[in-house]
């Protein structure tokens, strides 16, 4: 009886480890879930959309967008980390939760290079710095006179801790004296410029185009090293003011959890490669403010976490200290 009971229990351990493998090879067979950590109409938000079609001409299965704000993208990453490592919940982040955070933060609930699976880069968002346009400010220096004459009325929004950094870096550089005031995610944030509650913010370009464009938030600069295809005619913060090595912009790109299939791995990996590097994708994304990165997983892991450093360093030169 006891050999019976094992033999049974072995073939039932076999037939429990093939299951994933044959779920894998018809990958995907159901709807998946992406989880982003900003809110609807941020730059992520925007390009994940897009793609999340993309995929889903490519599989022929839903890949459902899931928006979950706040925390710097904790609440999301640490979603994700939690996740079943079946390619059903994937997640399209940048480097607010994989390059900002472990030097913001004293804690968090998430490693940003164990916890998660690199799948591929998506995208470059360059920066910009941006005014209320009911303010007498077009260029950075402007903004740096008028920050100086009204001392102890100046704030400035900021929806991530990625964007918050370059806004800290030039308050305390330029000796503005500027409050930043935090939100869940840059939308929200740029609704308070736009309204007059603050007087600027560092956004990226792909959520803030629109309203850009609309002459309801006014541009003045970017914050690359080198000005960007995106945006020609604004000037970098380096040649505006003078702030030498003030090169600040995002990445973004697809992980799932750790222990993700590596045939899985290679499926949407593939697919996003092919997607991204298709002439009318990368039209329609430059259009919304983005430049395309496409890149295999080992050489998005590398970037992720050469990323880390860097931000590391920056995090440092704005003197933010963590919390």
């Amino acid at each position: 009886m006891r050999r019976i009971i094992g033999i049974a229990a072995w073939v039932v351990a076999l037939v429990i480890a093939a299951l994933p493998v044959q779920a894998q090879d018809n990958y995907p067979a159901r709807p998946v879930k992406i989880i982003i950590g900003f809110g609807p109409g941020s730059g992520t938000d925007i390009v994940a959309r897009f793609l999340a079609e993309e995929l889903r001409k490519i599989f022929n299965q839903p890949f459902i967008v899931d928006n979950r704000p706040g925390a710097s993208a904790q609440i999301a990453a640490t979603a994700v980390k939690n996740s079943t490592p079946d390619g059903y919940t994937l997640f399209i982040t940048s480097n607010s939760s994989h390059s900002v955070n472990p030097h913001v933060f004293k804690t968090l609930p998430y490693d940003p290079i164990a916890d998660f699976t690199p799948i591929g880069g998506i995208a470059y968002f360059p920066f910009v710095l941006a005014v209320d346009p009911k303010l007498p400010i077009k260029t950075p220096q402007d903004l740096v006179n008028w920050a100086h004459a009204n001392k102890g009325k100046v704030n400035y929004a900021y929806g991530t801790a990625a964007v918050q950094i370059p806004a800290e870096a030039l308050n305390k550089l330029m000796k503005l004296e500027a409050v930043g005031v935090p939100y869940k995610s840059s939308p929200p944030a740029m609704t308070d410029v736009i309204s007059g509650l603050a007087a600027f913010i560092v956004i990226d370009l792909a959520s803030s185009q629109g309203q850009i464009k609309a002459g309801k938030l006014r541009a003045i600069a970017v914050t690359t090293g080198k000005r960007t295809s995106l945006a020609p005619e604004l000037p970098t913060i380096e040649e505006s003011l003078g702030l030498k090595n003030f090169d600040l912009a995002a990445w973004t790109g697809l992980f799932g959890p750790a222990g993700l299939p590596k045939d899985v791995v290679d499926k949407l990996s593939n697919a996003l490669q092919k997607t991204l590097n298709r002439p009318d994708v990368r039209d329609k994304l430059l259009n919304m403010g983005a430049e395309p990165t496409p890149s295999n997983p080992t050489d998005f892991a590398a970037l992720v976490k050469r990323q880390l450093e860097i931000w590391g360093q920056k995090v440092k030169d704005a003197g933010i200290t963590p919390e």
